[in-house]
């Protein structure tokens, strides 16, 4: 890592941004100091003992950036970039993605300074378990105080770890599940999660193209339907945005992936080419459409709309200016800089903010904690119910009629909501009114910028929140 990227702090970045969108209203300086501020900072070193009987010491950080709301929220990192000012950072920002889309939760990050790809399961699990008592010691996680989630490097199973572990701290403690989401089904997970943020992806881009009046601004005609569309990153996040926006009509015609990309005018079968990818660890030799080797030269291709799925500070100022999307969707964290945010202002570019988009993953972590509070799947105790309701209703019409409903028709109105049904009909719900709430604001701002328009309605929201809890004493 260079000097330059060492000086480099997110957090400042993220305040940056909550200034810029302060200046657009009227908050006591006091009251914006206080939501920009870190509430509570744990960082921490511990042991760990390698199979061949070395140790070693590694340093883990959990920030928890805002009580405005609690429990706070916000996905465990293992990385060997994971430092306190990027920690921060991201605990900041998961605050402010909250409040946007009205998800009751303070922001919350954690990590631990680690390669996972450089340990081996065994090692990886005394880690997760290790970090997770150190959690526990200091009141820093639990279902009413601090819930975790994933984040680069861990997964469904190091959360089933974290899990296990609080509940033999705490075996009276009836709400346990709750203390972390991400899980696997098997421990109470959620149906839906593992494409949530790709479909919460979807449904951003699908309200963003519906406005008349922005899509007339950019030359494009509204919906999705023949909009060429290309992905940065095909892993869960870009094969979900893809395939959703595939089969909602929009033509795929480039994913770029680190080891090359493929292009193709005529669109890219996404399924085909992830079925290849996990098969090839790549795209090399895949035959319908042309091999990029410069994978990052994607970005710039013609296209309607670009996602950016994968890395940060992918658009920058030195492509910036050459990129032909009239949209881009940061289905990633931070994938456009500032420097290449300015140049695509004046290109007229429409940025949808990653604070928004991707914010799908917390949204259904939301219905996950749900969900552990009360103990009962979703649907489970009126799906029964809602199908005889709908059969009966059915059996009135056909009478009062004396027509006759097909079985496929019976099939699709009388089936009762499973829990992945209501998963998705809630974080549709929540994704489409946030979009429409953010764009509200712009206009009445008289601003281009939707993500300074998200920090404005997050801010608005936290102050309110501020403001009425008071300060104690």
């Amino acid at each position: 890592m260079s000097e330059a990227n060492e000086a480099y702090s997110l957090f400042d970045d993220v305040c940056m941004a909550v200034d810029s969108a302060a200046a657009h209203m009227d908050i006591h300086p006091g009251l914006l100091e206080q939501i920009k501020a870190c509430n509570a900072i744990f960082k921490f070193s511990f042991p760990i003992r390698n199979d061949d009987g070395t140790y070693q010491v590694l340093k883990g950080y959990r920030i928890q950036h805002s009580h405005h709301k609690l429990p706070v929220k916000g996905g465990i990192r293992y990385s060997s970039y994971v430092n306190e000012e990027e920690v921060k950072g991201l605990a900041a920002l998961m605050t402010y993605k909250c409040a946007l889309v009205n998800i009751p939760f303070g922001g919350a990050k954690g990590g631990v300074s680690i390669d996972p790809t450089k340990y081996n399961v065994s090692q990886l699990e005394r880690i997760t378990r290790r970090y997770t008592s150190e959690l526990i010691k200091k009141n820093f996680i639990g279902p009413a105080i601090d819930v975790p989630a994933p984040d680069y490097g861990t997964g469904a199973r190091e959360m089933s770890w974290i899990v296990d572990t609080f509940e033999a701290f705490n075996p009276n403690v009836i709400n346990a599940k709750g203390c972390v989401t991400g899980k696997p089904l098997s421990q109470h997970g959620i149906d839906g999660r593992t494409e949530a943020t790709g479909m919460g992806v979807f449904f951003g881009i699908r309200e963003a193209v519906s406005v008349k009046e922005d899509m007339d601004a950019l030359g494009l005609t509204t919906g999705l339907k023949g909009k060429k569309v290309i992905v940065q990153g095909l892993g869960n996040v870009g094969y979900h945005s893809a395939k959703y926006l595939s089969e909602a009509g929009a033509l795929i015609t480039g994913v770029a992936e680190y080891n090359g990309g493929i292009y193709d005018e005529d669109g890219i079968d996404v399924e085909a080419l992830k079925a290849y990818q996990l098969e090839n660890k790549g795209f090399k030799g895949y035959t319908k459409g042309e091999f990029i080797a410069d994978a990052k030269s994607l970005l710039t291709y013609p296209c309607d709309i670009l996602v950016p799925a994968a890395l940060e500070n992918q658009i920058t100022g030195e492509n910036a200016s050459e990129i032909k999307a009239k949209i881009i969707g940061e289905a990633a964290n931070g994938p456009v800089t500032q420097e290449a945010e300015k140049i695509l202002a004046e290109k007229q570019v429409m940025i949808i903010p990653d604070m928004y988009l991707n914010a799908g993953g917390v949204t259904v972590s939301y219905f996950e904690w749900l969900k552990n509070l009360s103990r009962v799947s979703f649907g489970k105790l009126e799906k029964r119910y809602d199908m005889k309701k709908y059969d009966a209703l059915l059996d009135s019409i056909e009478n009062a009629t004396g027509d006759r409903f097909t079985q496929g028709q019976r099939d699709i109105i009388v089936k009762g909501a499973s829990e992945r049904d209501l998963v998705v009909s809630g974080l549709e719900e929540t994704m489409v009114t946030a979009y429409h709430e953010m764009n509200k604001t712009r206009k009445e701002k008289n601003i281009q910028s939707l993500r300074t328009a998200g920090f404005i309605l997050a801010l608005e929201r936290i102050a309110v929140s501020y403001m009425d809890l008071g300060i104690f004493p």
